[in-house]
């Protein structure tokens, strides 16, 4: 009964002063709508990383070029490779060794590069995908027009080429594309193929890819004779750590390596690369959180000015209430429901418009073709009410202590 009276109490006073009571808010309300945003994103984006990642096959293992003495994840190699360190010691007979494992039923070798294509009097920089002619079997995409190039193309040079959808678009329209020359870096190359639309993957857009045989891209495009990396499926994914130490050994012998420190290169699962992706995301967010932590603290520190000078305000009330007879718990616990109901107030609003904006937010990346969806776990939204309140009782106390502690009589001889 006295809960519930005290809560209106609290409700009184706050309406009594409508527009300090919303200004006083307004902080945790930022505050609680960013620690929802925080949640939603996060979700949204892993949900959306771990579709593309497994869009490549979650029975896949992948072997890739990586900086000696560096881990595949670290900011050194990420900065050797934007510096152009070149590791030139993946080859194709690489794949083929990896191929002889007994859990790999298929590889194909990539390298990518870039060049300005061109068509007619339209030019465009796009990236060049080479990559076995083994990557359509292996791979989910599909060719919608012509054919993808044959193991035959691959070690002859043909300068063929498939292209990606949108390429298709800009380039040809609605003409027949199937048959045409364009010219990268001003050689010629025929089109045999178009794929068929697929979207955005780890945000590179796939309809804006050429792919062409990799013998083709090394010798007469890149002038080099390494792959970037290797990709193998598993037969059995059971045994996919196994596999993934066995090739890591098998790839040690064959680079002469002795040293894991200088391993040049990093065997990555599927399971793994979601596992790295979860953990980059979780860092990230918890980053986030601690900046959303401080504009909280700020809104707190904004609800006990505001209830000090409550306290001020009422110090006559205070005076009075104790000469008839409220005890100091009854005071502080008036004052405190106060401040808490100032910033669970706060926290409503603050999760209500947070869902708005992740709302929008998903729905406007879904526009842009993103697999984005609206995703608030209802731990988030318990966390931030639950949070709403521990700022209301940690920054209130000190004014409702104050409050509780004042001499009655002192209090009744205050002049507002």
């Amino acid at each position: 009964m006295y809960f519930i009276t005290s809560i209106k109490i609290a409700y009184i006073a706050l309406t009594t002063h409508k527009l300090r009571s919303f200004l006083t808010i307004l902080g945790i309300v930022i505050g609680i709508t960013s620690v929802i945003m925080v949640f939603s994103a996060g979700e949204g984006v892993k949900s959306l990383l771990l579709g593309q990642i497994e869009s490549w096959g979650s029975d896949m293992v992948e072997v890739e070029i990586k900086t000696p003495s560096a881990s595949q994840t670290s900011i050194e190699n990420a900065t050797s490779m934007v510096m152009g360190v070149s590791i030139t010691t993946l080859k194709e007979a690489d794949a083929q060794a990896i191929l002889e494992h007994p859990n790999i039923s298929n590889v194909y070798s990539g390298n990518i590069g870039q060049a300005m294509v061109t068509y007619a009097d339209q030019a465009k920089m796009l990236q060049l995908w080479g990559v076995s002619p083994s990557y359509i079997d292996m791979d989910a995409s599909e060719v919608e027009e012509g054919r993808f190039f044959t193991e035959d193309e691959n070690k002859s040079l043909a300068r063929v080429a498939v292209i990606g959808s949108e390429i298709k678009k800009k380039f040809f329209g609605d003409q027949e594309a199937i048959g045409k020359n364009i010219k990268i870096d001003k050689n010629s190359y025929k089109v045999i193929g178009v794929m068929e639309e697929r979207g955005d993957i780890m945000y590179m857009n796939m309809d804006e890819w050429i792919y062409m045989p990799i013998r083709t891209l090394q010798k007469l495009v890149m002038g080099v004779d390494h792959v970037m990396f290797i990709m193998g499926k598993i037969i059995n994914m059971d045994l996919a750590d196994a596999t993934a130490q066995d090739l890591t050994l098998l790839m040690r012998d064959r680079h002469g390596i002795t040293d894991p420190v200088k391993d040049d290169f990093a065997v990555i699962t599927m399971e793994e690369a979601i596992e790295i992706y979860g953990s980059i995301l979780g860092a990230v967010t918890l980053l986030l959180m601690a900046i959303v932590a401080v504009s909280l603290i700020v809104g707190g520190v904004g609800i006990m000015n505001i209830m000090f000078v409550s306290v001020t305000e009422r110090t006559s009330e205070i005076g009075l209430r104790k000469a008839v007879g409220a005890s100091e718990k009854k005071i502080l616990s008036q004052f405190l429901w106060e401040a808490i109901t100032l910033t669970f107030i706060g926290g409503i609003i603050g999760i209500i418009f947070g869902l708005l904006i992740s709302l929008l937010t998903s729905i406007g990346a879904q526009s842009q073709g993103l697999d984005w969806p609206f995703i608030v776990k209802p731990t988030a939204i318990i966390i931030s009410a639950g949070a709403s309140i521990i700022i209301g009782l940690i920054f209130g106390i000190v004014p409702a202590r104050r409050a509780a502690k004042m001499d009655p009589i002192m209090a009744l001889r205050h002049e507002r």
